[in-house]
């Protein structure tokens, strides 16, 4: 049986959202299956959406049913359905009452390749290289809304990541917000790791 990895504490997540999206890159996401399959993988990028003053974020709109988990506790996730068929995993940040997150863009799998290939029907290459693409692969849907992904016996957690060697990020706009006004469609709030990049262009 594998030794049980602790995940971060809430602390990690109740800071300022560029730092916490900054410091998940390189840390783990781990999923526990049912019948103890581990489900992990490097976080290569991800993207911050800070208040109702960002118009990129969802929070834009205040607070409703779907937003209220971004006003929840820092360190609980907010799963969203966009485009009517897509589910991302954000991690809620700063602290209660007031909406950011970190969405989880991109992933490189480490551990159990077999499932997420039989959910993705997809090469390791394109297991977890989107938002919908990690949820699909980790079998995350709504029923993890608001999960707390702090708690001792979480299922759904990040956990610290094996030493990596490149953690400095490059810092891009987000991506897909076409129709969102300036400055939020420009703000370089999408941080991807540098070595990530140089694999994705050399094929």
């Amino acid at each position: 049986m594998k030794a049980r990895i602790p995940p971060l504490p809430r602390a990690f997540f109740s800071r300022p959202t560029l730092t916490v999206a900054r410091e998940s890159l390189g840390k783990q996401l781990l999923k526990l299956e049912a019948d103890g399959t581990r489900l992990a993988g490097v976080i290569v990028e991800v993207e911050a959406y800070i208040g109702e003053t960002d118009l990129g974020c969802h929070a834009r709109a205040g607070e409703t049913a779907r937003t209220a988990p971004l006003y929840g506790p820092p360190g609980s996730a907010y799963v969203c359905f966009t485009y009517g068929i897509h589910w991302m995993l954000n991690f809620v940040t700063e602290y209660e009452g007031f909406p950011a997150a970190v969405l989880l863009r991109a992933l490189r799998p480490t551990e159990g390749l077999s499932l997420m290939r039989a959910r993705r029907q997809r090469p390791p290459a394109e297991l977890t290289n989107g938002p919908a693409k990690v949820t699909q692969a980790f079998g995350i849907d709504r029923a993890w809304n608001e999960y707390d992904l702090c708690a001792a016996d979480a299922r759904l957690f990040l956990a610290d990541g094996p030493d990596y060697p490149e953690t400095i990020p490059a810092a891009r706009p987000r991506v897909g917000l076409r129709d969102t006004p300036e400055p939020w469609r420009s703000l370089p709030w999408n941080l991807k790791l540098r070595d990530q990049i140089a694999k994705e262009a050399n094929g």
